[in-house]
């Protein structure tokens, strides 16, 4: 297997330009978590937010799901999620691949300190275009629109 590599600085421009619906899983209802504040600041670029975490009912209003089988259900038949970002511990990684390449979702983002190479790299090899141990925010902030 390929040793893992992020996309270029212009193909993650170009999956944050095309993106919609992120998938947040491991979202916090703690304003002092990161998943908070950088998802808040991903919904105020316009991003559709899709809450996953069992624990949660709703983030902000918007219903919660507790696994992203449910947020899929949920969603309606034309409506689709783009990116999977992950506030997760590395060891949970594995098993959220596996669930996202079940149901045939396409691009995965671990969030900056979320790094779990032979999980990326199962992704990657699967098809998945996979951003690890990147802040979603801080790349979405450093486009000009």
């Amino acid at each position: 297997m390929t040793p893992f590599r992020n996309p270029s600085v212009a193909d993650i421009r170009e999956l944050l330009r095309t993106s919609r619906t992120i998938a947040v899983v491991g979202i916090s209802d703690n304003p002092s978590r990161p998943s908070y504040g950088v998802t808040a600041s991903m919904r105020d670029f316009g991003y559709r937010i899709v809450p996953v975490n069992p624990g949660l009912t709703e983030w902000q209003g918007i219903p919660a799901h507790p696994t992203l089988e449910a947020a899929m259900q949920a969603l309606g038949p034309d409506e689709r999620i783009d990116i999977v970002n992950v506030f997760r511990r590395p060891a949970q990684v594995g098993v959220l691949v596996d669930e996202c390449l079940r149901l045939g979702l396409r691009t995965l983002w671990l969030q900056q300190g979320v790094v779990n190479e032979p999980a990326a790299e199962r992704a990657a090899a699967a098809g998945m275009s996979v951003v690890m141990d990147r802040c979603i925010y801080v790349d979405r902030a450093s486009m000009r629109e």
